[in-house]
């Protein structure tokens, strides 16, 4: 999925943009992953596969202050709307 804003293809677990080919995770069999980063995803399972969703959005929003330099409660707030929307996460 394409975030909608840049067009850039985003991990479907925690959002993170996925630009190079080296930002994608791997299935079996070291086939890239067409939904989800290299953080999330390695050999076909989840790196995380306890972690629910609402530690994904504390996860994240830490990750995305630091590397984006916003305030915490800026950053979770982009988490709490984003991520309950990912594949991942997404109640059908």
């Amino acid at each position: 999925m394409k975030d909608q804003a840049t067009g850039v293809k985003i991990c479907q677990s925690c959002g993170m943009p996925m630009v190079k080919i080296s930002d994608y995770g791997t299935l079996a069999g070291r086939k890239r992953s067409k939904k989800y980063c290299r953080f999330c995803l390695r050999n076909g399972e989840f790196t995380d596969a306890e972690i629910d969703m609402n530690q994904m959005i504390n996860k994240t929003a830490v990750i995305m202050a630091r590397k984006m330099r916003l305030a915490e409660g800026e950053a979770r707030r982009i988490a709490e709307v984003m991520i309950p929307f990912l594949a991942r996460w997404k109640k059908i």
